[in-house]
């Protein structure tokens, strides 16, 4: 597996893999081509059907400025790797093609080519929980522990850095009000939940303020703020929710919260690994049920989780989103999109508690979870993998 670094991207949204993933193939191939008269790009699949409402053209022309970009729409066609093709073209003062290349946004913001493989240092040898946690358990370390082992010593900074961005993101979401963009008429909620959050008591007011946070982070992605993908933009509000709660409510330290960033990650990575956490390869499970597994991992642990309860908390909170259908109404990183940010924060800590109830034991093991939602993600029939053709975009 890759450096957590790579799970963890700070960047614009409203989506890491239709908004982030093409702005960071045209960098790479608007380098490679500074003296082309223009470019074109075509995209296939996923990105043609929702790339409007996900600013894909937008991300895409910008990056070529102030070259002209001509964007060519095929929805109906799909390139051989990945419902996320693109081919991106130079061209030069007569019309002529000079350069020619086919690459795939496939999550997260990371893309592949089927021609130039693009180089990934892989820095862990173990890629099941399984076996880190047979690690933990010889060495008497936690996860977070393994996370420092295996990365680069560098990593708590950025880690920091990944935390006091979420943390930016969270008060710019809570503070603005208005419309967002896009033509749905949807108002932002954020603020509205805060300050009635703060006026009720104990548990009701609690609840109030997570939502707040949630919907306040997916609110800035959806308005094509910057976020922090966690493990995506489309569901960016759910770790930094849960984990600005934690230490807004509860007091911890922000060592206490890096900590948990790092076992967070390590979660997100697996499911990256052994699975997707693309929602137009297999739906919202991949999104919002990966960011849910990693909030209830990090609360756990925040908590005082044992490495058995830990992992049973991310178990819980990935199980309980399989074969979840991502279906943006209109294309747009909107709806359901930010009100699942919403719950899946909240869920995340009701696995906490229920994990933490327990003594860690349980029949089905985080890793066979991870496998199950690879295969129910094959399963799903393309209209309810973020190509905006069926579900609740259907009925819009």
């Amino acid at each position: 597996m890759e450096s957590i670094k790579n799970l963890y991207k700070i960047g614009h949204g409203p989506s890491s893999s239709h908004t982030m993933g093409p702005a960071k193939a045209a960098e790479i191939f608007y380098e490679k081509n500074k003296s082309a008269q223009s470019f074109r790009v075509t995209l296939y699949g996923s990105l043609a059907l929702t790339g409007r409402g996900h600013f894909t053209d937008v991300a895409l022309i910008d990056k070529f400025r102030p070259t002209s970009c001509e964007i060519i729409w095929k929805p109906d066609e799909l390139l051989p790797l990945h419902t996320n093709g693109m081919k991106f073209e130079a061209i030069s003062l007569i019309g002529e093609v000079v350069d020619e290349w086919i690459v795939y946004s496939i999550g997260g913001g990371e893309i592949m080519s089927d021609t130039e493989p693009i180089p990934k240092k892989k820095i862990y040898e173990m890629t099941t929980l399984t076996e880190i946690m047979e690690w933990c358990n010889k060495t008497g370390k936690s996860y977070w522990e393994y996370v420092l082992e295996v990365e680069e010593s560098d990593i708590l900074d950025y880690l920091y850095e990944i935390w006091r961005s979420m943390q930016v993101t969270i008060h710019r979401g809570i503070e603005t009000e208005g419309v967002l963009p896009g033509g749905l008429g949807l108002q932002r909620k954020a603020y509205s939940y805060y300050v009635k959050g703060v006026g009720y008591k104990d548990s009701l007011k609690n609840r109030a303020i997570l939502f707040a946070y949630a919907l306040a982070t997916a609110e800035e992605n959806a308005a094509g703020g910057i976020v922090v993908t966690a493990p995506t933009c489309g569901s960016a509000g759910v770790l930094p929710a849960v984990l600005y709660y934690i230490k807004e409510q509860h007091e911890f330290s922000d060592k206490s919260i890096l900590r948990a960033l790092a076992t967070a990650g390590l979660i997100g990575n697996l499911v990256k690994k052994n699975a997707s956490i693309a929602g137009a390869e297999v739906g919202c499970q991949g999104e919002v049920g990966t960011a849910c597994s990693m909030a209830s991992a990090a609360a756990n642990q925040i908590f005082g989780g044992s490495i058995a309860q830990i992992e049973y908390a991310a178990e819980i909170g990935l199980e309980h989103y399989l074969g979840l259908t991502c279906d943006p109404v209109g294309g747009f990183v909107q709806i359901p999109c930010i009100e699942r940010n919403a719950f899946a924060a909240a869920r995340a800590m009701n696995c906490n508690v229920y994990s933490m109830l327990s003594d860690g034991k349980h029949r089905v093991h985080f890793d066979r979870v991870v496998e199950v939602m690879k295969q129910t993600g094959k399963d799903l029939p393309s209209l309810y993998k973020e190509t905006s053709l069926g579900g609740l975009a259907a009925i819009f």
